[in-house]
């Protein structure tokens, strides 16, 4: 995990902050709980106080998220951030059956595409999950429906980071059973990530201006209308 938060002070506001300039406002926004690694970079920053967390529920953009999440498998977030419209523009932005026709030509030239993270298997995973979705609308399952089904009921309620799991009992289910729908490059860990991106868990910190800010997730972990 990324080192313990720095604990000023709290608005308790779900608000964006504005990271773009230094101002009054750009100098609350350094004072605000954030988990350890939203602190180390504006565009980190910018991303944890607008996106990270917030529900995603439309195919395409679970299909970036599950794609980005593989990508960064053993790289930091600010590397697959800094190159989010490379990616974009790689992969036909992230439209499922447009990235499923992807041949082993249009592999190789993105392995010459330096807008991206030029990993042959991630690449290949990501066409071949791409295919799993059209798969799995084919059979009546929408992604998005599959993903959300493994919701749990509780969220956690870490006061630091040291307390932010890294994987579920939900997310290892999850994995298994996209494995077993053909998907690829989704072991429980990554998927776990992927679910706190979405807002399927809430995992900000105990006192984090974003707590909450998802309409899911009570600020003690339990469910909106629970």
């Amino acid at each position: 995990m990324p080192p313990a938060t720095e604990l000023i002070t709290n608005t308790e506001t779900c608000t964006a902050a504005d990271t773009d300039a230094e101002s009054p406002r750009e100098t609350e926004s350094r004072m605000l709980i954030r988990a350890g690694w939203a602190n180390t970079d504006p565009l980190l920053r910018d991303y944890y106080d607008r996106e990270w967390g917030m529900p995603v529920r439309d195919e395409t953009g679970l299909f970036e998220r599950l794609a980005l999440e593989s990508f960064q498998a053993g790289l930091s977030w600010i590397t697959i951030l800094r190159r989010r419209e490379g990616f974009r523009a790689a992969f036909a932005g992230f439209e499922v059956d447009r990235v499923a026709e992807f041949d082993a030509a249009r592999v190789d030239a993105l392995m010459l595409d330096t807008g991206i993270i030029r990993n042959r298997r991630k690449i290949e995973a990501t066409v071949q999950n791409a295919r799993a979705v059209q798969r799995l609308r084919e059979s009546g399952t929408e992604f998005s429906e599959l993903i959300w089904s493994f919701q749990p009921d509780v969220s956690p309620v870490p006061r630091d980071d040291s307390e932010v799991p890294t994987t579920s009992e939900e997310a290892l289910a999850l994995s298994k059973e996209l494995k077993r729908r053909g998907f690829t490059f989704v072991g429980p860990t990554m998927i776990y990530a992927l679910m706190t991106a979405i807002g399927m868990v809430d995992v900000h910190l105990l006192g984090s201006h974003r707590r909450g800010c998802s309409g899911l997730w009570n600020t003690d972990g339990t469910r909106v209308g629970s």
